[in-house]
């Protein structure tokens, strides 16, 4: 039998199977989705069986056997391996990295060297044998297997010996691929089985044994298996009394796995699913019959906030449980996963698994483990979680399918809505994409609109709106104040009048209120106003945002921090100051204003332990704090019963970046954030404080009126050319030199137009073909350098059936792989962000 073999080793050059041989005493347990250590080029190195033949294309000496089977059970299906190749072609990346993002971090197994005595020939003729120290080779004989790093360290003197003995054969290196973390088992004691003659035995043990004695009848008391510190814990004693007691087999030693579960010793309160309105009724109905059918089909359901959009997913995973199959459920991000999974685990019980990047390495490991092993029903997390290894899918939910966060920005750069309808077709699975605020491609394509479903990402969509809360509650009213009008009239306060009013207001009636600024730290920038001088980042072409708690200035793209100036270090004045607002700024404002007020503030520098969010969201739900403040994480998903008042401190903080879709995002934010009010028996209302109060995503979030943008932002974006009337690849080219990164640019744009013309596609957009391809740049990324790297972009614009990734990777062909000293390419296709 022959396996062909992705090896772990991310480069364009080796992105294709290579052959080996399956040892006879493996070819029972190997199968597509296998992991294995091979040989490759000298080393030993993970990899993933994609194919099981009987022909090889090699031969000979060429042919190598594979080292080892890593794992007995297959950690990725047949379904995930064609996945990932669809991936790799998709998104432009190789197909090592795409399978690498579908396993944990656990399984991303290196590879170690171990030494072990050689034969006793080689010890007595190698010419190497006799310089080594007998401690030396004690230590080996002893340990049997010894890291070679270990052994190094051990004996630093004899480095050199050790590499001639290796050479001689007096040593042997054996390369073995090790997980970076194990299976967690604890030593546990298991009680006589045989009653009788543990209490006979247990008479007839000596006096002089009187601590096994206590051990015995101990563990005779004990109902079941208990494990052994605990035991010793308890009674006292020591390891050895017990193994005694197990070496007379009146007891049973064993090594059992201790699942790390990140919610052990939690309690949720079960649910029973609740009536539904005639609208909900309405939505689920499709959605349960295509599930039953087990027809692939998307659906978007656009329900205004509050409209019980999470009842109707609970019952339709119902339905799909009770059908024998299993159901994922993305969310956007780590801070809607708290109350998500509270919900989800109060419902379906063990049947959920959490699969999020705030786990430990183990707790992730292990809630993947009880998916691969059949042991729940149901995933819940973030992007990721799309890969969860069931194998007979037959829901896939995305809820807030609009966020931006479903786009991994790191290679393989995927999109979860693309690869869950992909997926959702190899399993005959529903999709349903859920959201107030969908994307305008989602949008597009649920309205079946020709030219945008013919460039969308998702090609075709069932509508299904929810126009209504539950129990006829109605949308807050939305103010908008004008922040220009506050300035003239004199206040100088980041609150408007309105918003200190509200404020006061709720804190004199006991309700609670949520502020959002998205914008982390005390001050944007800070700047000399006798020079103009602004502090930046040395290796980043950006401002410096000032941190009040630690005074310091922090980049936070490169992660650079130094102290915050006393004086201007360019012209030596005292008039150095801060500027713009953060979060932190506002917690100090407030506190200042309302003295006694107790504010939770939640952005990524209060968030970083792990439990941090649960433990903010759970102390504003139990009332411990009046203002939750936060940036776009308190914007969405959030529901607390006595929230009545949300403020947005600065509207525009998003709308004027240079990207496409900063409208849309405005508008979503905007109108996710005013949804967190008046959720339930208490009216809400929302304070939007602006300074371009007049902008069409401003207007329209204030109505709730999601239609009329799309009407007005589809307008600006067929205009323009851009998505969903076409779609993008963005290539950002870096360098530490800027001529050579330029040269370069020039010569992609270049060879792109070169294979657009060569295929007869080459065409501004605007033109009458019906395929098109359109290259714009090179010119310079709009934050031209990070981290010491300059950047440049090019961008592909292309509608039709165009295979643009192909043209793309012809072009690239004749450029070397990025290396250290070589121009770095980065590929992101469909981008949600272009800066």
């Amino acid at each position: 039998m022959i396996a062909r073999v992705i090896v772990d080793v991310p480069s364009r050059q080796t992105d294709r199977p290579f052959d080996y041989r399956v040892p006879g005493e493996i070819s029972g347990w190997i199968g597509v989705g296998s992991r294995v250590g091979v040989p490759f080029g000298g080393r030993t190195l993970q990899g993933f069986v994609v194919e099981l033949t009987e022909d090889a294309e090699v031969s000979g000496n060429r042919l190598k056997d594979i080292a080892e089977l890593l794992d007995p059970i297959p950690p990725l299906s047949p379904d995930l391996i064609e996945l990932a190749r669809w991936i790799s072609i998709k998104y432009c990346c190789t197909w090592t990295v795409a399978l690498q993002a579908m396993i944990p971090s656990a399984l991303k197994g290196k590879a170690e060297r171990y030494v072990r005595l050689g034969e006793q020939r080689n010890m007595s003729e190698g010419l190497w044998s006799a310089e080594l120290p007998e401690e030396l080779l004690e230590t080996v004989r002893k340990q049997g297997n010894i890291k070679l790093t270990a052994l190094q360290q051990r004996f630093p003197a004899h480095s050199h010996e050790i590499r001639m003995a290796l050479q001689s054969g007096a040593l042997i290196e054996d390369v073995k691929v090790k997980d970076r973390l194990s299976v967690r088992t604890v030593l546990t004691v298991f009680p006589p089985a045989d009653r009788e003659a543990a209490e006979q035995a247990l008479a007839e043990l000596p006096a002089r044994a009187a601590k096994q004695r206590e051990l015995l009848q101990r563990i005779m008391e004990q109902t079941g298996p208990m494990p052994m510190q605990a035991l010793l814990a308890g009674a006292g004693g020591s390891a050895s009394s017990v193994k005694a007691l197990a070496d007379k087999g009146l007891i049973e030693l064993r090594e059992v796995e201790q699942q790390r579960d990140p919610y052990a010793g939690r309690d949720f309160v079960r649910s029973q699913p609740l009536p539904l309105t005639e609208g909900q009724q309405g939505v689920l109905a499709p959605i349960a019959a295509a599930v039953s059918e087990r027809a692939s089909r998307v659906f978007l359901l656009q329900g205004v906030t509050g409209s019980g959009k999470t009842e109707v997913y609970m019952q339709a995973i119902a339905g799909c449980i009770a059908g024998g199959r299993q159901a994922i459920v993305l969310v956007p991000e780590i801070s809607l996963t708290p109350q998500m999974v509270e919900r989800f685990k109060g419902r379906f019980g063990d049947e959920v698994a959490v699969l999020h990047s705030r786990l430990s390495q183990g707790e992730r490991y292990d809630e993947w483990r009880k998916i691969r092993h059949r042991q729940v029903k149901v995933a819940i997390g973030a992007r990721s979680a799309i890969f969860a290894p069931f194998e007979s899918i037959g829901l896939i939910i995305i809820d807030e399918e609009h966020e931006s966060s479903y786009k991994q920005e790191e290679s393989p750069k995927y999109h979860a809505r693309d690869v869950a309808v992909r997926r959702a077709r190899q399993h005959g699975a529903a999709v349903v994409l859920g959201s107030a605020t969908p994307s305008l491609e989602s949008y597009m394509a649920a309205r079946r609109s020709q030219e945008g479903a013919a460039d969308s990402a998702v090609q075709s969509a069932a509508h299904l709106p929810l126009p209504e809360r539950v129990g006829g509650r109605p949308l807050p009213p939305v103010e908008v104040v004008d922040m220009r009008e506050e300035l003239q009239e004199g206040n100088r306060s980041m609150f408007s009048r309105r918003l200190h009013a509200a404020l006061a207001e709720r804190l004199e009636r006991g309700e609670q209120s949520v502020l959002l600024l998205n914008r982390r730290g005390y001050s944007t920038f800070v700047m000399c106003r006798s020079c103009g001088y602004t502090a930046g980042c040395p290796h980043c072409d950006i401002s410096l945002t000032y941190h009040q708690k630690t005074r310091m200035l922090r980049c936070h793209y490169c992660g650079h921090a130094e102290p915050s100036p006393t004086a201007c270090p360019s012209c030596e004045s005292e008039h150095i100051r801060f500027f713009g607002t953060g979060t932190q700024r506002v917690e100090e404002e407030l506190a200042k204003l309302f003295p006694g007020i107790r504010v939770i503030r939640m952005d990524v520098d209060t968030t970083t332990e792990k439990g941090s969010h649960e433990k903010w969201l759970k102390l504003f739900g139990d009332r411990q704090a009046d203002v939750l403040l936060g940036t776009q994480m308190v914007a969405k998903g959030l529901d607390f019963p006595f929230v009545t008042l949300v403020g947005v401190i600065a509207a525009d903080s998003s709308l004027h970046l240079p990207d496409f879709r900063a409208a849309e995002k405005t508008f979503q934010l905007l109108t996710q954030v005013a949804g967190r009010a008046g959720r339930h028996h208490l009216p809400g209302e929302v304070v939007v404080q602006s300074y371009t109060p007049d902008h069409y995503s401003v207007r329209m979030a204030q109505q709730h009126d999601y239609d009329s943008f799309a009407v007005e932002e589809l307008r600006h974006r067929r205009f323009m050319g851009y998505p969903p009337f076409c779609r993008l690849i963005l290539v950002t080219l870096s360098h530490e030199q800027l001529p050579l990164l330029a040269a370069t640019g020039e010569q992609l744009a270049e060879a792109l137009r070169a294979q657009a013309e060569q295929a007869g596609v080459l065409a501004s957009l605007d033109s009458s073909k019906e395929q098109a391809v359109e290259i714009l740049g090179p010119v310079a990324s709009p934050i031209p350098r990070l981290k010491d790297r300059y950047r440049f972009q090019c961008m592909i614009k292309y509608r039709g059936g165009v295979d643009a990734a192909a043209l793309l990777q012809a072009a690239l062909a004749p450029f070397q792989e990025g290396t250290k000293d070589k121009v770095l390419f980065s590929i992101d296709v469909d981008p949600q962000v272009i800066m």
